[in-house]
C-alpha cells in the first residue's frame, strides 16, 4: 500500500490542494493520499489560523467523494508546533511502512525553504518527497543535494493560495472559482475570514 502525506494549514483548504492531490495519485499510482492539518506550522508561528475544528470541517468537505482521500488528525491532536519528521516516522510506524511505500508531498515554495526545515536531510530520508511546482517559484536557490533527491510531478500550474482566498472574503471578492462549492458555504456561513 503506497501512502502519500500532504500536510499544510488548510486555512482554506482550495482547488489547488485537491488538484494536486489528484495529480499525484493519477501519475504515481498512489493509493491513497493522506491530509494533515497542521497545529502549528514551524514557519507560520505568528499567523493566527482558523480554529482547528473550522479547518478540519472544511477539509472534509473539499473532500467528500473523492476517491482515495483521508484525513489525518495526528498533528493537530498531538498540539504544538508540528514537525513533519516527527509526523512521518510516526505515521509510518503507526501504518508499518517502509519508505518504498511513503510519499510526502509539499510544494516548490516548501522546497525553498526546506534547508529551513527540522531535520531536511532526515526527512529526505524517511520518504520519496514529490514537489508540486507553482508559478512564480525559481528553484535555482535550492541546494542541489536536495534537487536530487526529489521529485517533480506535472501537476497542473494552479495559482492559488490560501492566502489570496482569505484575502479575497476580507474584501468581499468572489472565491467560488477557488474552492469547492461546501468550503466555499462554510466559509460564508461560519463568517471566516471577515
Amino acid at each position: 500500500m503506497s501512502i502519500c502525506l500532504f500536510g499544510g494549514t488548510f486555512d482554506p483548504p482550495h482547488n489547488g490542494h485537491i488538484r494536486i492531490a489528484e495529480s499525484v495519485r493519477e501519475q504515481l499510482r498512489i493509493d491513497t493520499v493522506l491530509f494533515i492539518p497542521a497545529f502549528i506550522p514551524p514557519h507560520k508561528q505568528r499567523r493566527s489560523l482558523s480554529s482547528t475544528a473550522d479547518r478540519l470541517a472544511m477539509l472534509k468537505l473539499a473532500i467528500v467523494g473523492k476517491a482515495g482521500f483521508e484525513i489525518s488528525e495526528m498533528e493537530t491532536q498531538r498540539k504544538g508546533v508540528s514537525y513533519s519528521i516527527d509526523t512521518i516516522r510516526a505515521i509510518k510506524q503507526a501504518r508499518n511502512l517502509k519508505r518504498e511505500e511513503l510519499y510526502f508531498l509539499i510544494g516548490a515554495d516548501s522546497l525553498l525553504e526546506l534547508h529551513t526545515w527540522n531535520q531536511p536531510e532526515k526527512i529526505l530520508a524517511e520518504a520519496h518527497v514529490i514537489v508540486a511546482r507553482r508559478p512564480g517559484f525559481n528553484l535555482s536557490a535550492v541546494k542541489q543535494e536536495f534537487l536530487e533527491k526529489v521529485f517533480f510531478i506535472n501537476s497542473p500550474l494552479i495559482d492559488i493560495s490560501s492566502s489570496i482566498i482569505r484575502a479575497n472574503v476580507f474584501r468581499g471578492d468572489n472565491i467560488s472559482e477557488l474552492v469547492p462549492p461546501a468550503v466555499e458555504e462554510y466559509i460564508i456561513t461560519q463568517r471566516l475570514y471577515q
